[in-house]
């Protein structure tokens, strides 16, 4: 029965480090993705308001957000792995106040999700308005 048992530990062992390797692609698939989703539509987002005078001024701002996101991402993943990864992090990190910088991370999504839904349904007023003048206009009636 000794060997069964220690053949068993080791499995279990085998088990946990290729589950521990699979979450971690996993993860890395999430993060990726998050960040070409964030880098399309800053993409998006520079095009309406750039111009030949302004392109170093969005490439610096551009920067500068992809690294607070990158940072802020490392810290949310940081709160929800095991006490002997988040260790890790925290000595990579340094001194952080880890529960200051959660605590803003949700104060700031929520203020974006909510200048968001603004900005969704000011687009749309505003893409309604401009239909409804176009079709003035291709009737004939001058608005």
């Amino acid at each position: 029965m000794g060997l069964f048992e220690d053949s068993l530990v080791v499995l279990i062992t085998q088990v946990r480090i290729q589950v521990q390797i699979v979450l971690l692609a996993i993860t890395g698939c999430i993060v990726l993705t998050s960040i070409r989703g964030l880098l399309l539509t800053l993409t998006k987002f520079f095009y309406a308001i750039s111009s030949s005078k302004s392109s170093n001024i969005i490439v610096l701002v551009l920067a500068q957000i992809m690294g607070m996101y990158f940072v802020s991402s490392v810290l949310l993943m940081r709160m929800n792995m095991p006490p002997e990864y988040r260790s890790i992090i925290s000595k990579v990190l340094g001194d952080l106040q880890f529960n200051f910088y959660h605590r803003w991370f949700d104060v700031i999504f929520l203020l974006s999700a909510l200048s968001s839904i603004v900005f969704l349904y000011l687009a749309h007023i505003q893409s309604s308005n401009n239909i409804s003048a176009e079709q003035l206009i291709s009737k004939g009636i001058r608005s």
